[in-house]
């Protein structure tokens, strides 16, 4: 057990709003043992940055770990060689150069068809009903899962979600995660003979070209379902939220002194979809004074770090003129995002634009709440537009 002081929270109100309480433990107790967690979270930038590249400290090997235990032993829970390994595998579907080549002109096509589908309505759920869908159908694209429909793809991967969030230990929302997880076997089984006979640049048909064992292929299936849905989702979404409630930084996208790059990495430091990233302490460590012994649990509050006040001038404001250059919001070791460059091009050069181009006069048309500490986002968000 760790040394680090002892901060109670209120869980709820952390879920509702977890700003507040990293903001005081970044000031006061930046190594601290939180119980209604059973963690202890790292919240300044620097130390995030730096402590994560430990890898011989910071594991992420997690045996006994929610996603470990529900999904299988992925790449995201593997260090130094054997996570090479994986990664170097999975690249050929997740490079730039593939991600423009082959999945942005999908990427265009699909999200042209939804808004065209969709503009005759005047109004929607940003959230549920475009945001969702781009997501999902990308993600059938990438996985190679492409059978599913994108509602179904949206559904195990929250079930997912969930369940490696299920700190409470809530058998409901277990359970639902392990028929998730089963659900995402039996599409693997269904496609696998088809890209035996036609391979093709999903991860899935890479995966089996490179000879990874079963195992790994359907761990880090589920992997990229589980965050790769949830994540574009919730930025295509939250950003048009962010935009419309500051028509001034939005005006500056729109003429072209900002670039939709710049808004979207913005976003991303401001509300960090993926807000944590967990850790097994491997050998003792001490840190700020805390002493860390083996076994520990450590979770890097990437959200936290993206606020810092000693590394961004504004923290605590959306400003798409300010640098986000220091931000951890893809991570800042050998586990940085593989996805970055798909996400970058789907929500920056893709879904964006198309939606404030071909939805004329977007608005919010309610109120957009927003939940979550391990991933963020907003809940709803009904919007209108004129037609």
């Amino acid at each position: 057990m760790s040394t680090a002081p002892v901060v109670s929270i209120d869980l709820a109100a952390f879920w509702a709003d977890p700003y507040p309480v990293l903001k005081r433990l970044r000031a006061e107790a930046p190594v601290a043992f939180v119980p209604e967690l059973g963690a202890t979270l790292l919240t300044r930038r620097d130390d995030i940055f730096v402590n994560e590249k430990k890898i011989e400290v910071f594991s992420s090997d997690q045996p006994g770990g929610l996603m470990t235990v529900l999904m299988g032993q992925n790449m995201m829970r593997k260090d130094g060689a054997a996570h090479q390994a994986e990664r170097k595998a999975i690249f050929p579907t997740v490079s730039p150069k593939t991600v423009r080549d082959t999945w942005k002109a999908q990427f265009q096509a699909f999200t042209a068809g939804i808004l065209e589908e969709i503009r005759p309505q005047g109004q929607a759920d940003m959230l549920r009903d475009i945001a969702m869908r781009i997501s999902g159908e990308a993600l059938k694209c990438i996985t190679g899962l492409t059978q599913i429909p994108w509602a179904e793809m949206d559904r195990v991967s929250q079930g997912m979600m969930d369940g490696i969030a299920n700190y409470a230990g809530d058998p409901a929302v277990e359970a639902r995660c392990n028929e998730a997880t089963a659900a995402i076997d039996r599409y693997i089984d269904e496609r696998m003979p088809v890209l035996r006979k036609a391979p093709d640049a999903s991860l899935l048909s890479v995966q089996r070209q490179a000879g990874l064992p079963d195992a790994a292929i359907r761990a880090n299936v589920k992997l990229a379902i589980s965050g790769g849905q949830n994540e574009p989702r919730d930025v295509i979404a939250g950003l048009a939220w962010a935009l419309l409630t500051h028509p001034d930084q939005l005006a500056m996208v729109r003429d072209g002194r900002v670039s939709w790059l710049q808004a979207f990495e913005e976003y991303g430091r401001w509300i960090a979809p993926v807000a944590m990233s967990p850790r097994r302490v491997a050998q003792r460590h001490v840190l700020h004074g805390v002493t860390l012994e083996p076994g520990d649990r450590v979770f890097l509050m990437f959200s936290s770090g993206n606020r810092d006040e000693s590394v961004f001038a504004r923290p605590d404001v959306f400003d798409v003129t300010q640098d986000s250059g220091p931000a951890v919001t893809f991570g800042a070791g050998p586990h940085f995002c593989a996805g970055a460059w798909a996400s970058r091009c789907l929500i920056a050069e893709v879904a964006m634009p198309m939606i404030f181009e071909r939805l004329p006069g977007l608005r919010l048309a309610g109120d957009v709440p927003f939940g979550g500490w391990a991933f963020r986002g907003p809940l709803r968000m009904p919007v209108a537009w004129d037609v």
